[in-house]
C-alpha cells in the first residue's frame, strides 16, 4: 500500500470517533530489551520499543456499515535490531470498510483485508464479497492488488511487482446439514508470468492454484477436515532426465474423534511438493521458486481427560523431506488444573531421533541433531495478578559443529501480570537461555494492553 494511503487510513483510525458511533479502540504496547553474546561477533543490546494500534468502528451512519483499521510501528533505543540495519518501521496489517447486508449473511469489505480460502492465506488491497445461497451453497469472491512484502536484499523481488500486477481468487461451497461443507476454490496471483515479461526472468512468481476443502462432522464425536491444492499453472518443461514435478502442492488432513467424555484422539497427514507449494505461498520472494524436495509427514495423539483434573497427552510424529532425511518425534505430557482454574502446571518429555541428518557439506555430509527435550511449565492467579514459569531443555546426544560444540540448548521464562482495570492490563516477562546462535541471551519485555468503547448518546 503506498505511503499517502496509509497516511489516510491512519488519520481515519485517529479521528473515527468523531463518527462512529460505537467505537472499540484497542492496543498494546511493549518496551524488550536483551542482551545477547553470540560466539565471533560483539555483545549488543537491543531496546525495541513496539506500539499496536487497532480500532472497531460500528454503525457508520447505519447499522450496517463498520469500519476495521489495525497497525503497528516501532523504533529502537539501542542497536538496531532490524535485518536491514534500520531503527525503525512501522505497519498497516489491515484497514477496511464493511457493510453487511440483512439477507443472506451477504457482506462487502473494500481496502486491505486479509482473506483465508482453501488455497491458503493472502493479504488484499481490494474489494471481497460473500453471500449465502440456497439449497447450503454459499459463493465468495476477492480481487486487487497483493500486499507486497519487503525483503532485506530488493534484488531478490526484481521482477516481484511487475509480475503479481493482481489477484483473484473465489470459492464456491456447499454445507450439508447434519453432515459438513465443501468447497472448491480458485486463485490467479499475477497476469505477466516470468516468460512473458519484455525481459524474460528465470524466478516466476505468477500463481494459478485451484483448491479443495472438506469439513465433515456428523455428530459431535468425529470431526475430519482438510484440504487438496493444485498447482495448474503452466511451468517450463523439466530438463532431460529429471522426476516429472508433481501438480499437486498439498495435502492436509486432520481427524479428530471424541470417545465419551475423556478420551480424545487425532491423527494427521501431510504432504507437500515444495516446488508448487512455494509457488502457492504469498511470500514467493522469500523461498526458492526452483526448490524440488518433498516432505511428508503423519503422526497422532491421544488425550485422557481424568476427573480429578488431570490431563495426560501422549503424541508421535514422523516426517521424511527427500533432502535432509527422516525424523521422528515421540513423547507425551502430564498436566493440572484445580479446580477452580487458577493453578495449572503440566510436565513434558520427548525424543526426537534424527540421527541421519543431511548437509550440504562435502567434508561431513551426515550429522545426527537426535536429542530429548523436557519442558515444565506452572500458573497462578490471584484476584488481578497472574505469575508464570515455563522451562525448556534439549539434550543432543552428540557433539555437533553446528551447533557449535552446545549439547544443551535451553530457556527460562518467568512471567508477572495485573489486571489494573477492567479494560487495561500491564505484564513483564524476563527470560534467560543459550543456544547455538547466542551462547548467553537474556530478554525482558514490558507489556501494557488496553481497550476501551466509546459511544454516542443513545448507544451501548
Amino acid at each position: 500500500m503506498k505511503p499517502r494511503t496509509q497516511v489516510v487510513l491512519l488519520a481515519t483510525l485517529m479521528s473515527a470517533t468523531a463518527w462512529g458511533q460505537e467505537v472499540s479502540l484497542y492496543g498494546t504496547t511493549m518496551a524488550q530489551m536483551w542482551k545477547q553474546e553470540t560466539p565471533g561477533f560483539d555483545k549488543s543490546t537491543f531496546t525495541p520499543a513496539t506500539q499496536y494500534l487497532g480500532i472497531d468502528a460500528t454503525k457508520l451512519g447505519t447499522d450496517n456499515l463498520s469500519l476495521h483499521l489495525f497497525g503497528w510501528g516501532r523504533t529502537d533505543l539501542g542497536d538496531a535490531s532490524n535485518f536491514d540495519g534500520s531503527k525503525s518501521g512501522g505497519y498497516l496489517n489491515y484497514g477496511y470498510l464493511q457493510y453487511r447486508f440483512d439477507q443472506a449473511n451477504a457482506e462487502i469489505k473494500a481496502g486491505r483485508f486479509t482473506t483465508n480460502q482453501a488455497t491458503g492465506f493472502e493479504q488484499v488491497d481490494g474489494v471481497s464479497v460473500r453471500t449465502d445461497l440456497r439449497g447450503g451453497f454459499s459463493v465468495s469472491a476477492f480481487g486487487g492488488k497483493p500486499v507486497y512484502y519487503k525483503t532485506v536484499d530488493p534484488r531478490n523481488q526484481a521482477d516481484y511487482e511487475f509480475q503479481r500486477d493482481f489477484i483473484f481468487g473465489t470459492r464456491f461451497a456447499w454445507r450439508m446439514p447434519k453432515v459438513g461443507e465443501i468447497g472448491v476454490s480458485y486463485l490467479q496471483d499475477g497476469t505477466k508470468a516470468a516468460k512473458d515479461l519484455d525481459i524474460p526472468s528465470p524466478i516466476d512468481y505468477t500463481r494459478k492454484q485451484l483448491g479443495v476443502d472438506i469439513r465433515i462432522t456428523p455428530a459431535t464425536v468425529f470431526d475430519l477436515r482438510g484440504r487438496t491444492v493444485f498447482d495448474v499453472a503452466s511451468h517450463p518443461d523439466q530438463a532431460p532426465g529429471t522426476r516429472d514435478r508433481s501438480n499437486i502442492a498439498e495435502h492436509d488432513y486432520t481427524a479428530t474423534v471424541k470417545f465419551g467424555e475423556q478420551v480424545t484422539m487425532t491423527g494427521n497427514y501431510a504432504e507437500r511438493n515444495f516446488y508448487a507449494f512455494f509457488a502457492g505461498t504469498n511470500l514467493p520472494s522469500l523461498f526458492h521458486q526452483d526448490e524440488n524436495d518433498m516432505f511428508r509427514g503423519f503422526g497422532g495423539s491421544i488425550t485422557w481427560n481424568a476427573p480429578t483434573g488431570v490431563q495426560l497427552v501422549g503424541d508421535y510424529r514422523h516426517m521424511h523431506r527427500e533432502s535432509f532425511g527422516d525424523v521422528n518425534r515421540a513423547g507425551g505430557e502430564i498436566r493440572w488444573a484445580s479446580s477452580e482454574k487458577t493453578f495449572l502446571t503440566g510436565l513434558g518429555a520427548h525424543w526426537v531421533n534424527a540421527g541421519n541428518t543431511k548437509f550440504v557439506d562435502p567434508a561431513t555430509p551426515y550429522r545426527s541433531l537426535s536429542h530429548k527435550e523436557a519442558r515444565m511449565w506452572a500458573m497462578v492467579t490471584r484476584g488481578k495478578l497472574t505469575a508464570s514459569l515455563d522451562g525448556i531443555l534439549q539434550r543432543y546426544d552428540s557433539e555437533n559443529p553446528y551447533l557449535v560444540g552446545i549439547r544443551n540448548v535451553y530457556e527460562v521464562v518467568g512471567s508477572l501480570g495485573y489486571q489494573a482495570t477492567s479494560n487495561v492490563k500491564v505484564s513483564g516477562d524476563v527470560s534467560y537461555g543459550s543456544t547455538p546462535v547466542a551462547k548467553h541471551e537474556t530478554r525482558g519485555l514490558l507489556r501494557a494492553e488496553y481497550r476501551f468503547g466509546f459511544a454516542k448518546k443513545g448507544g451501548r
